[in-house]
């Protein structure tokens, strides 16, 4: 039977894991994370998964420890996968398993490579992105592609909608790849890295909202950080504001007035310093959830400065 080592986290691991039983994959251990106290956990988890199913399971702070090491030598597993791993596994660990170490990208490897590969296409306004299963080395998503699957970023689509889309992506990349895998006949593509980039972690104070950028940036933006993801964020008349879903809306009503919130004929709009507007459908002022009524009732026909 093959056996693997898994390092997993997120419902990138989880769905994953489930392929890798579904072929008949000995799962030798598990490595996942402790879940932080501090973060919107929306995701499901790998030690759950993994505690219902009597898989062994670790949580250790740090990958790369001779401890750690030790324990995946003795295993002599075949394979090493990281799905949605959050930390660099080292070189010592890499090198144990006989039949290689295999990483899950989210992205159409070598475009996007490093952190949040999700988030960044869809603030770039990118039309496509996917999932890559590519070998590991010591430089981070930089190994010979195996597979990868496109999936399509729409208009209006969020990044928690384009995640689930490269968790199927994921899914259906290691089902049709495991069993070439398996017979030592899976194909190994070096990846073209001048043609892609790496991009770091984003931050909350990441979603500031840049008033001096077109309707398009900020509508991006809106959809890169939009719930599970902490919001785009700025101020409305020097109180907080928190746009959370928006849609691009053609011309700007006050062009001359520059990035303005009013409401019009029912609906709330912001203006841009492009001379574009974007439809306003979720936002929060000071913290609460402000509608079309509420806007009206509060401030009438005023127009309002918006600012970071």
């Amino acid at each position: 039977m093959t056996r693997a080592v898994v390092f997993a986290y997120h419902d990138v691991g989880v769905r994953c894991l489930e392929v890798l039983r579904s072929h008949g994959i000995e799962l030798s251990l598990v490595v996942t994370h402790e879940d932080d106290p501090r973060e919107n956990r929306w995701f499901a988890s790998v030690r759950d998964w993994a505690g219902d199913r009597d898989v062994p399971w670790t949580t250790p702070e740090r990958p790369n420890t001779a401890e750690l090491v030790a324990r995946v030598r003795e295993l002599a597993a075949d394979f090493l996968f990281s799905f949605y791993y959050r930390r660099m596994l080292g070189e010592a660990l890499l090198g144990l398993p006989a039949r290689g170490a295999l990483n899950m990208h989210g992205s159409l490897l070598p475009h996007y490579r490093g952190r949040a590969p999700v988030n960044w296409a869809v603030l770039h306004g990118e039309t496509r992105t996917g999932a890559s299963l590519h070998y590991m080395t010591a430089r981070p998503d930089a190994g010979d592609l195996v597979d990868q699957q496109a999936v399509p970023i729409l208009a209006d689509d969020t990044a928690g909608v384009v995640f689930n889309k490269v968790t199927w992506a994921a899914e259906v990349v290691l089902d049709r790849s495991l069993p070439a895998l398996v017979a030592g006949a899976a194909p190994r593509t070096p990846l073209d890295l001048a043609a892609g980039s790496y991009f770091g972690g984003r931050r909350p104070e990441d979603g500031r909202i840049d008033w001096s950028r077109g309707a398009a940036a900020v509508h991006n933006l809106v959809r890169a950080v939009a719930p599970p993801y902490p919001g785009a964020f700025g101020t409305v008349e020097g109180r907080p504001l928190r746009l959370l879903e928006t849609r691009r809306a053609g011309a700007a009503r006050h062009p001359d007035r520059g990035p303005c919130l009013y409401g019009e004929a029912g609906r709330i709009y912001a203006d841009c310093a492009d001379g574009r507007r974007l439809r306003v459908l979720h936002m929060e002022i000071d913290g609460e959830t402000v509608t079309v009524d509420a806007f009206r009732r509060r401030y009438g026909d005023r127009i309002l400065a918006l600012g970071a």
